[in-house]
């Protein structure tokens, strides 16, 4: 992933312009919706269509915590890794029709 760095300057009303590098890595134009979440000291900016759960944004923020500072993070099992690893040797057509009971 690229990395830019830009500084912008906030007028006396709290706009910001986006820089033009920042605004065409991100395929964002006129009209554009963003969305503003306050993490820690940091502002991250997203696009209004990403779908975003509090709870689940609670919990990564938790497990990012945790992992910042090396705590409740273990290694997974073996037979667990061997088995996400052998997963991935595999192609999956995820438009392929399910056959079969499903049950959620």
């Amino acid at each position: 992933m690229t990395t830019i760095r830009e500084v912008a300057t906030m007028t006396s009303k709290g706009q910001v312009t986006l820089p033009k590098s920042i605004r065409q890595a991100l395929g964002l134009d006129a009209g554009s919706k963003l969305a503003f979440t306050l993490r820690g000291d940091e502002i991250v900016i997203t696009g209004e269509d990403e779908h975003t759960d509090p709870a689940l944004e609670s919990f990564l923020n938790l497990l990012e915590q945790d992992i910042a500072h090396g705590r409740h993070v273990s290694t997974l099992p073996d037979d667990l890794v061997k088995s996400l690893v052998a997963a991935l040797e595999h192609d999956q057509d995820l438009d392929q029709e399910i056959s079969g009971d499903v049950s959620l």
